[in-house]
């Protein structure tokens, strides 16, 4: 699932060809996503001008001159593509469920194979307090050490496990928790409350350079998450710990061989990689 650098990369992939235009025509190609898209998209996006695109942990909030936001959030699977020179008309792909054009001009295209993702309106002065973002935390890009070491308090839950619960941080995901504790040497299964203040400044700070540099680098492409021009991000090649089961860590000096490297545990049903000789 994109996490918060994939999402924000393709805000800014957007901005240009979508913020401050007119969107001058929506085709829905398919309904039935996680939420079905309710009949009267079309209705309420089509003509409609664009004032600002904003991002919320991992979903993207279209706001619209009538009042309204598109809600958008790209599931386990979805991308976005832009469409904007002559050189590389848009041909229809499968799984190409929404397909908007504007005035930049450009075409915008939705792609999402296991239709987990989502895409509908809402009025825009009633967003912050319906949900999902009602029961969001704050945006992991907005977090503190301030603001997050009071939410640990009362959370005996490992850390890692916490910090995926988008009510305490919105937008962190699988990868970069387990990248951001590493960066921190913070084991993933010490319990949240147990982290002092310190602790909880040091992990902040991480989450801020980790996002910034994955955001820096287009995100991370595992699978599926493309730039809005095709693209894939790269922040994959820069991994500490993430999906490298039995290697040494970087500037560890552990022995694979004796130590067995990083290690991968399950945790809440997801993937835990970490180094045992550092995160403690």
């Amino acid at each position: 699932m994109p996490e918060l650098p994939e999402v924000e990369t393709i805000k800014r992939g957007l901005q240009p060809f979508l913020e401050q235009k007119t969107i001058q025509g929506l085709q829905v190609n398919r309904q039935d996503l996680r939420i079905p898209i309710p009949d009267n998209t079309r209705q309420m996006i089509q003509g409609q001008y664009v004032q600002f695109i904003k991002r919320h942990g991992k979903y993207l909030c279209v706001e619209l001159a009538n009042g309204q936001t598109i809600v958008w959030h790209m599931g386990m699977s979805g991308s976005v593509r832009v469409y904007h020179d002559d050189k590389e008309p848009y041909e229809p792909q499968k799984h190409d469920h929404i397909v908007m054009t504007t005035d930049a001009p450009a075409t915008i295209v939705f792609n999402d194979p296991r239709r987990f993702g989502m895409f509908y309106t809402h009025p825009t002065e009633q967003i912050q307090n319906t949900p999902p973002f009602s029961q969001m935390g704050c945006d992991a890009l907005q977090s503190t050490a301030k603001t997050l070491y009071p939410q640990l308090q009362n959370k005996k839950s490992p850390i890692k496990t916490v910090l995926l619960d988008q009510a305490i941080v919105a937008g962190l995901g699988n990868i970069y928790v387990c990248e951001a504790l590493y960066k921190a040497r913070i084991s993933p299964f010490k319990p949240a409350n147990a982290l002092s203040f310190s602790e909880v400044e040091t992990l902040s700070k991480h989450i801020d350079e980790i996002l910034a540099e994955a955001i820096q680098k287009g995100g991370s492409s595992l699978k599926d998450h493309r730039m809005t021009d095709g693209s894939m991000g790269y922040f994959q090649n820069f991994f500490g710990v993430y999906g490298k089961k039995g290697v040494a860590c970087p500037h560890c000096t552990c022995d694979p061989e004796q130590t067995g490297g990083i290690k991968q545990v399950k945790q809440a049903g997801r993937s835990t990689f970490y180094c045992s000789e550092k995160q403690k």
